[in-house]
């Protein structure tokens, strides 16, 4: 019989919709949005119902970052809730086409919330003992990210710590440091990896699993999977690949980590 875990499946940046609302908007074409989404993490975190609960966004995150704060709006934050550049600097939007106040509301009521919303019913309703918030990352840092131009690890785990998951001063981690430890030891072992798995750099967490932490106390780990991994795309100069896997072999490789992981960790946060 096929043994149910009690995880939470978030992916919020795995889509590529584009509301009929935007049309004409946009200065990224098609081949845009699917590069800068998360590709192919719908089916990398795909694990069916084999998971207490799951919830994948259809929008693309260029039209809405579910991962953001709905505040500040642009222009202020330039890659917030609504992006006007992307993370190399490219323009989102054509000259005068970015969304006006009341066009941010209706997206924001469509997509946003709703999705917040429904992580709340899905912790509420299901055995969730424990949330994943699931990414894909480039190889390295772009143009206007605090790692520009910098290698990247080929797993990030995040809880709003330090590297070693613990909480700064007067800070708080959205799991206790010797899980997310656990965790990427469990990567290391099935990857073979050492340092190549790190926490909390670059990447510690986002809105979602912050926010949602606070607001239901369920244990959340942010994961950040190197595209170097599985996407055949360009590599940056003279750059070694690391072994690389099809979608469903690091599937499988992902729930042997999840699964293992939970088997063996006291499960009290």
């Amino acid at each position: 019989m096929k043994r149910h875990y009690p995880f939470l499946i978030s992916i919020p940046h795995g889509g590529t919709r584009v509301p009929p609302e935007l049309d004409g908007r946009l200065q990224l074409g098609r081949k845009d949005i699917q590069y800068y989404s998360d590709p192919d993490t719908r089916k990398l975190f795909g694990f069916g119902d084999r998971v207490a609960a799951r919830i994948e966004a259809e929008i693309s995150r260029m039209v809405i970052d579910l991962n953001r704060p709905p505040l500040p709006l642009p222009p202020r934050d330039p890659d917030g809730i609504i992006k006007i550049r992307t993370v190399d600097g490219r323009l989102v939007y054509r000259e005068g086409m970015v969304p006006d106040l009341p066009l941010i509301h209706k997206l924001l009521m469509a997509w946003y919330f709703p999705y917040h919303q429904k992580i709340d019913e899905l912790i509420d309703g299901c055995d969730v003992a424990i949330a994943f918030d699931c990414h894909s990352m480039l190889p390295w840092g772009s143009g206007e990210q605090k790692d520009a131009g910098k290698k990247r690890p080929l797993i990030c785990l995040g809880n709003n710590g330090d590297r070693m998951g613990r909480a700064g001063k007067n800070g708080i981690t959205t799991c206790s440091h010797r899980w997310i430890r656990e965790l990427a030891g469990e990567f290391r072992k099935e990857f073979c990896l050492g340092q190549e798995v790190a926490i909390n750099n670059p990447f510690s967490g986002g809105f979602i699993s912050n926010a949602h932490y606070w607001r239901k106390g369920i244990p959340w780990i942010q994961i950040e999977i190197n595209r170097a991994l599985y996407d055949p795309g360009p590599r940056k100069g003279s750059e070694q690949s690391p072994a690389r896997y099809s979608v469903q072999e690091l599937r499988d490789k992902l729930w042997r980590v999840l699964t293992q992981f939970w088997d063996h960790v006291d499960n009290k946060p």
